[in-house]
């Protein structure tokens, strides 16, 4: 059993805890609607009257009807049985109009408790905001509100019935109760049995319900990074586990329900049985026809029914009722407890030097490029592409159409070209976030075959358009691809950078992100800092400038470059490509590499891009 299993289990036990932590405000509830609960009664001792002469008519009008040879007796009583009957709908129908007074300020409250206990729980807190709130609003306020419904009709019902039938009973001869009650007993014994382990199930599933939304939430908040990281299969085996745990609770949940169909049978269908095995014992005692057809009655009409739903509803309804209003109404885990169960956010264990970000999806398709191979470069490259051909079809264009790219160590690289002509797909390859259609991508020697691999996330950082930061204090930010980094390094990152003036209005290196309030821009510069600290030799940014105004952008840049290492810079601007070493453009047609005079002379996308920035302001690339 996983971690998350050990803490689901603990948090399932102590079934009766719950009912000792329930009952106070329980009882204060009802006791502040104490007319409800009156009103309530009288239309249930109308029910009671009607179960009572239901039976007694049938054992009337055969006793003193039909068998005496008074027809007109008998559809008499047959008449006061069915007029009982009928009575039965307006008495229903004042039921649920009380039944309002209770259920809506129930969930009135429950809804005030979660929202107030999410609102104390702060998104500063270990593990973040409580996502758990969402399923206590919406999913398990509902079921507290539904369940405390049913539970009270159902109960109501059999109380007030049961009292009719066995009244009625007792009116026709005592014997019969005898004969009736004790299976009825010994059926509803076992039922109470279970009810306390199969609350304590019936907790674990819901706490492994919860465990695995929170978690699912979370790898989502972080699927750009986990995806960038390669740090996925870690928080799916996680998620495998808790998986696992709820369908354990499942089946534990299973296991005591078929254990409580049981007493449903003997107490369903012994009583039955009973009374017809006994039928000389009761002839010999003096009970006649219609007083056994009339207990029939009782049992078949009004008993039995009562009672197989009082014990349905007790089971389901009522198990989940305590469980779902101790998590909402009662004391609130422990920051232990809660961090036992809850699923680790994805930046912490991160492996060093994996990624800024996460790569954006596909841009462009349908679109050819294919280039000359470029000459220059030493034999150690930094990213080497062999013939490289993406398409996202089979019978879809290529994005990419053989392709041939070298970069050596430590040189830096601009890649221009028209929206969605595939440059993101490039740094995507090289990032190892896609596999090629065909050919062959390395990095520092390395085959990237589009999976993650351990070894690919400490050769690279990528810096996707959508900057990632998460909530946590700034240095934890700036040093989350190199947690081993000390004050001095992320002051001299932040020096490089420029970013005094926004950490210090953050309240220093120890001060609080909180992430919706960053500008688009602001969270840009924190992510090209955190890749400044990255011990990767390789830099990939993917419009990662695209944000921030151009002194900034210039800033970032050529802090960047002055890092060791070689630098991939998917261009905004066509002043990033004036500073880079070399320059790749892709126009659809051909790929020209070379330095910016070089792409100038050969390219005339280049030459058009290069004319509107030279006779006006700074283009997009």
């Amino acid at each position: 059993m996983s971690r998350s299993g050990d803490g689901l289990a603990h948090r399932a036990g102590g079934g009766s805890g719950a009912l000792r932590r329930i009952a106070p405000p329980a009882r204060r509830f009802l006791a502040r609607r104490r007319g409800v609960l009156v009103r309530l009664a009288l239309w249930s001792l109308a029910e009671a009257g009607q179960a009572f002469l239901v039976g007694y008519g049938v054992a009337h009008s055969v006793d003193q009807g039909f068998l005496a040879g008074d027809t007109r007796k008998g559809l008499l009583w047959l008449a006061v049985a069915l007029v009982a009957v009928l009575c039965g709908a307006p008495v229903i129908r004042g039921v649920f109009a009380e039944l309002a007074g209770l259920t809506e300020p129930l969930r009135d409250g429950l809804v005030r408790r979660a929202v107030d206990r999410a609102m104390d729980r702060s998104p500063d807190a270990p593990g973040g905001a409580d996502r758990a709130a969402v399923s206590r609003l919406t999913n398990q306020v509902e079921i507290a509100r539904d369940s405390f419904a049913g539970l009270v009709l159902t109960l109501r019902s059999f109380l007030f019935t049961a009292a009719g039938a066995l009244l009625g009973l007792l009116a026709l001869h005592p014997a019969l109760v005898v004969v009736v009650l004790p299976p009825l007993i010994c059926g509803l014994a076992l039922f109470l049995a279970t009810l306390r382990p199969m609350a304590a199930a019936q907790r674990r599933a819901l706490a492994a319900d919860e465990a695995l939304g929170d978690h699912a939430a979370r790898a989502r908040a972080a699927l750009r990074d986990l995806t960038a990281c390669g740090t996925g299969p870690g928080t799916a085996r996680r998620a495998a586990d808790l998986v696992a745990d709820a369908a354990a609770a499942s089946r534990v949940l299973a296991g005591w329900t078929a254990v409580r169909t049981a007493a449903l049978g003997t107490a369903g269908h012994l009583p039955v049985l009973a009374l017809l095995v006994a039928v000389p014992w009761l002839r010999g005692r003096g009970v006649t026809a219609g007083a056994l057809l009339g207990a029939f009655t009782y049992l078949v009409q009004s008993l039995l029914p009562a009672l197989h739903t009082l014990m349905t509803a007790l089971g389901a309804a009522g198990s989940r009722l305590l469980v779902v209003l101790d998590r909402i109404a009662g004391p609130a885990p422990s920051a232990a407890a809660a961090d036992r169960t809850r699923p680790r956010p994805a930046h912490p264990a991160v492996p060093p030097a994996a990624a800024a970000g996460a790569a954006p999806a596909p841009s462009g398709h349908g679109r050819r490029a294919r280039s000359r191979p470029p000459a220059g470069g030493g034999p150690a490259a930094a990213v080497e592409l062999r013939s490289v051909t993406l398409s996202y079809g089979v019978r879809a264009e290529p994005v990419l159409d053989s392709l041939d790219l070298r970069v050596a160590q430590g040189e830096h690289l601009a890649v221009v070209g028209p929206s969605g002509i595939g440059k993101s797909t490039l740094t995507r390859l090289v990032a190892g976030t896609l596999a090629p259609s065909g050919g062959e991508v390395r990095v520092a020697g390395h085959r990237v075959t589009g999976r993650a691999a351990p070894e690919l996330a400490a050769l690279r950082t990528l810096v996707p358009q959508e900057a990632y930061v998460f909530s946590g204090t700034v240095g934890d930010n700036l040093a989350y691809l190199r947690p081993d980094a000390d004050r001095t390094d992320l002051d001299a990152a932040v020096r490089a950078l420029g970013l005094r003036s926004l950490v210090d209005r953050l309240g220093g290196l120890d001060g609080a992100v909180r992430p919706g309030e960053l500008s688009p821009g602001e969270r840009q510069s924190v992510a090209l800092a955190r890749a400044y600290l990255s011990p990767a030799p390789l830099l990939l940014l993917d419009e990662a400038t695209c944000h921030l105004d151009p002194a900034s952008e210039a800033r970032a840049e050529e802090a960047l470059a002055r890092r060791p290492g070689t630098l991939l810079v998917v261009a905004h601007r066509l002043s990033s490509a004036v500073r880079a070493d070399r320059v790749l453009v892709l126009d659809g047609v051909a790929a020209v590499c070379g330095r910016h005079e070089e792409v100038l002379a050969r390219s005339a996308l280049y030459r058009d891009l290069t004319g509107h920035w030279n006779g006006g302001a700074d283009r997009e690339a």
